[in-house]
């Protein structure tokens, strides 16, 4: 009875949308603030940006916005990986919060991107 009541409430594609605002801002703060966080910090920004992609890749993406939202995926998990890291030569710690949201951004897309290509590889299996 009380499923019933919360699904309407907080209908299952607002849960994905909020999870990808929150993550979306998990991300910039946590990328901004990377210089100064811990390693194990660090690590629990990830696990939590982690789970709310598992989360995304669920319940968000409609089928029509596959394949856009993974072609984005890729162009995004190849931009990063310490591209914007040569900015610190012009300006002190731009490429490292630049890098940092980018990589952050990267830990909820990733999981989100392999749901969808596993979804998207079993649907052409089954046919």
């Amino acid at each position: 009875m009380v499923k019933g009541k919360i699904a309407k409430v907080l209908p299952l594609a607002k849960i994905g949308e909020l999870a990808f605002i929150i993550c979306l801002l998990v991300a910039v703060i946590a990328g901004l603030a990377v210089s100064k966080l811990t390693a194990d910090q660090d690590a629990w920004v990830g696990v939590a940006l982690v789970i709310l992609g598992v989360i995304i890749g669920l319940v968000t993406i409609a089928e029509k916005e596959v394949t856009p939202f993974l072609i984005a995926a890729i162009a995004l998990l190849v931009a990063g990986g310490g591209t914007f890291l040569a900015l610190n030569n012009a300006v002190s710690g731009l490429g490292t919060a630049i890098n940092g949201v980018v990589v952050n951004i990267a830990r909820f897309v990733a999981p989100a991107a392999i749901i969808l290509s596993v979804k998207g590889i079993y649907a052409l299996a089954r046919k």
